[in-house]
């Protein structure tokens, strides 16, 4: 169980524990996570030759009492992940020079989110999801001096959760459903009436990973 983290303590772990540039998408060595990893023959369930790059903004709020960790609900009337609980994010255009900017953007056009407040810190490994996706997470430290506007055509609801709470591991729940014939293993973490689970939940146990757990 963490006690309550403070942002300074954060920076410092963010520091040490990420990544300074994105893995190239070709890249070998990139070793992307996702929910193959818990699959039980490890095979992911998307067999792409070459997965469509995206990226989403990992928001860690420098709030007074604690530092949070800024979500979306997406909104139900999307053709793909409908009302799942996501970070800011999609598809890079083909004019984005890196998913930094695709991050930026798109947090700016979900939720009305400038990215003046935004302080970019690193990135976590790329995931790949189900969907034939390969998701570059960019953890960004964000001042607290936001209003948000959200686009209801992609988001619901945005919500805060305490860094502490997604960062105990005792919260990191296997659940497992089928899917396309196949039991799917993956993480979640409930928080209250909220399911984080899917890519969310995987981003999150990477970012435990890579600052917490050693």
């Amino acid at each position: 169980m963490l006690a309550t983290l403070d942002t300074d303590t954060f920076v410092r772990r963010a520091a040490r524990g990420l990544r300074r540039e994105p893995p190239g998408i070709l890249d070998p060595q990139g070793n992307p996570r996702g929910d193959h990893e818990l699959e039980f023959d490890g095979r992911p369930a998307v067999q792409a030759s070459l997965p469509k790059p995206a990226a989403v903004l990992v928001p860690i709020v420098m709030r007074d009492e604690e530092p949070t960790v800024l979500f979306t609900e997406r909104a139900a009337g999307l053709r793909d992940h409908s009302g799942q609980i996501a970070f800011p994010g999609g598809k890079m255009d083909a004019d984005d020079p890196t998913p930094l900017e695709t991050a930026l953007r798109e947090a700016e056009e979900e939720i009305g989110l400038p990215r003046s407040v935004v302080r970019p810190l690193g990135f976590l490994d790329s995931y790949l999801s189900s969907s034939g996706y390969l998701v570059f997470p960019v953890v960004g430290l964000v001042a607290p001096r936001f209003s948000l506007k959200l686009n209801t055509c992609e988001v619901a609801d945005a919500f805060e959760v305490p860094l502490a709470f997604v960062m105990d591991a005792d919260n990191h729940e296997l659940h497992a459903r089928e899917w396309k014939g196949r039991i799917r293993q993956y993480y979640a973490i409930p928080y209250g009436d909220r399911y984080i689970w899917g890519v969310t939940a995987g981003i999150l146990r990477n970012l435990y990973v890579r600052l917490y757990e050693s």
